[in-house]
């Protein structure tokens, strides 16, 4: 028998609120920026629709911000995926119920951050939001599992980003800890695993930042910050907001440690992995280079403190970056206390290549070595093992996997779907975690992988590229009857579970 996780391995499955909860009008919720987001093919095609300071609509797309004086709108005719998403408000004791019967110790889930304050800068919390999730949580520890809690997830509340700027402006700070001194009031006998930020190093623009541009915004891209593609026109902007996110998400760790015994607290990036196209020392240098950019924000929130190397990457864009006092304490009395992140795939950095490289993953030059999904993204289970001992050699602190999977069209036969595609990519995936347990060393707290229960895509707006281990019966157009189905996959991960991963 192959080595087996640690006892105490947590199993799970990971979802977001603005691709899975729904009910975006019910009780009390007020407007995220991610309702304001039209459905799509890929992510340049998702709108959000807007009218100018002079009343004339126009429209941006995922990762822009929005001119000065625009008023975010939403679009008769248009369909808005996160309104009712995969409808987990209605349905929730049943999909926790199915996440049982797969075995589930764990399940990485996001709050609405406008179910518990609408528009964000109330006094006083929605009670009928705390109701609903400590309705979540009792369900979830009924069948034992452990909720592990992300405070924001892609949820930038419209109220903030209208009336303040968004995360540009440190008043977030105080709003952001106002809610996140309520969650722990009111959760911390139910929860005991929080995440402050999900992927902080591929936030930007409107949707996740709630940024607006500035009338003298530059619009030219000095150099490859991340995600290029996806960048608001001020790269210094950026920089600024996530340094306001970042503090928050200091103080966020001193108060969890003061409010819950025994709590655990960390970050979350996404670190797919990036491989330098060739051995040529600017292939190389290159794709060490790229990847410092997703590894700064974790250096931060990890280590306590900025990097040397922070301040080549603000120089490119004529940057210096405002620390109010106090900001330093903050972040090194208070880092995070494990990491947290996302794996997908990995991409290739090429020297000569037009093609834009994130160290997300999300672009890059083709691997010919690697199978790919029907998305493109190439399938490379070793390149997990790789990352995770490269995350781990990094901090020395506990890793999360809370994010991982691939994305594919599933076809009902005679009222089943067989997977088999998914079982190898998450079979690979789970061997080559357990030989970096194992064999590696590395101090890995658990694996949740994504969207196990199908939900919307956060890039496309779509249904048809699915995750889940359960599918949803959904279709692009938001239309089907939302009845959940066990694929071939959620029976092959329940005996894996029940094997504590020895049997693939």
């Amino acid at each position: 028998m192959n080595k087996a996780f640690p006892e105490t391995f947590l199993w799970g499955g990971a979802t977001a609120a603005n691709q899975y909860e729904g009910g975006y009008a019910e009780g009390g919720r007020g407007l995220a920026a991610s309702d304001m987001i039209t459905a799509g093919s890929y992510t340049s095609s998702r709108k959000i629709y807007f009218t100018d300071a002079n009343g004339k609509m126009d429209h941006i797309t995922l990762g822009e911000s929005l001119p000065l004086g625009a008023e975010p709108i939403l679009k008769e005719g248009e369909y808005y995926p996160s309104h009712n998403a995969t409808d987990f408000y209605h349905h929730y004791k049943e999909d926790i119920g199915l996440m049982a019967e797969m075995g589930f110790n764990s399940y990485r889930l996001a709050i609405s951050w406008t179910r518990i304050f609408p528009n964000g800068d109330e006094e006083e919390p929605n009670e009928e939001g705390l109701q609903f999730y400590d309705d979540v949580f009792d369900e979830c520890l009924k069948h034992g599992i452990e909720p592990i809690v992300t405070i924001l997830h892609f949820d930038m509340p419209v109220g903030l980003a209208k009336k303040y700027g968004g995360w540009a402006n440190r008043k977030m700070i105080d709003f952001y800890l106002r809610y996140s001194e309520v969650l722990f009031t009111r959760y911390k006998s139910k929860v005991k695993y929080w995440i402050t930020v999900n992927e902080i190093n591929v936030l930007g623009g409107f949707w996740t930042l709630g940024t607006y541009k500035k009338d003298d915004a530059k619009t030219e891209n000095k150099g490859p910050i991340l995600p290029t593609k996806y960048l608001p026109e001020e790269a210094a902007g950026k920089y600024q907001a996530l340094h306001h996110l970042m503090v928050a998400c200091s103080y966020a760790n001193k108060l969890a440690h003061e409010m819950i015994p025994d709590v655990k607290i960390g970050t979350m990036l996404a670190l797919s992995g990036i491989y330098p196209n060739t051995c040529h020392p600017d292939d190389v240098f290159g794709a060490y280079l790229f990847r410092r950019r997703a590894l700064l924000f974790s250096d931060v929130m990890m280590r306590g403190y900025y990097p040397a190397y922070a301040k080549s990457i603000f120089d490119e864009y004529d940057f210096e970056l405002k620390m109010e006092d106090g900001d330093e304490e903050i972040l090194k009395n208070h880092p995070s206390d494990y990491l947290a992140f996302s794996y997908y795939r990995t991409t290739v950095y090429d020297r000569n290549s037009d093609i834009t490289t994130t160290t997300g993953g999300q672009q890059g030059q083709a691997n010919p070595y690697l199978e790919k999904t029907p998305w493109g993204w190439p399938i490379d289970a070793k390149g997990f093992r790789f990352v995770l001992n490269e995350l781990y050699d990094r901090y020395q602190k506990p890793l999360m996997c809370v994010e991982n999977g691939m994305g594919n069209i599933d076809t009902i036969e005679d009222g089943k779907i067989h997977d088999d595609y998914r079982i190898a990519y998450l079979r690979d995936h789970i061997a080559a975690m357990r030989d970096a347990v194992t064999n590696d060393g590395v101090d890995l707290i658990g694996y949740m992988p994504w969207g196990c229960i199908d939900l919307v895509s956060a890039g496309t707006g779509e249904m048809k590229k699915r995750y889940g281990f359960v599918y949803v019966d959904l279709d692009d157009a938001g239309k089907g009857t939302f009845n959940r189905i066990k694929k071939d996959s959620f029976y092959w991960y329940k005996s894996v579970i029940a094997s504590n991963g020895s049997e693939l």
